[in-house]
Order: C-alpha cells, then structure tokens, then sequence
C-alpha cells in the first residue's frame, strides 16, 4: 500500500513539474508575441507620423 501510494505522489510531482514546463512555454510565446506587437507598433507609429506630415505638408501647398 505504501508502494502505491509514493507511486502516486511522484505521478503527481511529474503532473505538476510538466504544468509548469508548460506554463513557462506559454509566457515566453507570450512575450515574443507582446514585443513584436510592440514593435509592430512603433513602426507603424512612424510610418503614421510621416504620412500626417506629408498631409499637413500638401494643405499648407493648397493654400
């Protein structure tokens, strides 16, 4: 009976420690993905920032 039982245990350690292997994956995928984002962003931030620019730039021409 003991025998089972620290089979058992050691099943639930194995459980838990390949959990936590998973969750660690998750967040480093998540913070790959958050960071790209990021710089998605920044990109397109400049990009945005020009554009508005040349706008702004072609109206004053107008006038």
């Amino acid at each position: 009976m003991n025998a089972l039982r620290d089979f058992l245990k050691d099943e639930t350690a194995q459980v838990s420690a390949e959990m936590l292997i998973l969750t660690a994956a998750l967040v480093a995928v998540a913070l790959l993905l958050v960071t790209q984002l990021q710089a998605t962003a920044v990109e397109g931030k400049d990009v945005l920032s020009k554009q508005a620019e040349n706008v702004f730039k072609q109206i004053k021409k107008m006038n």
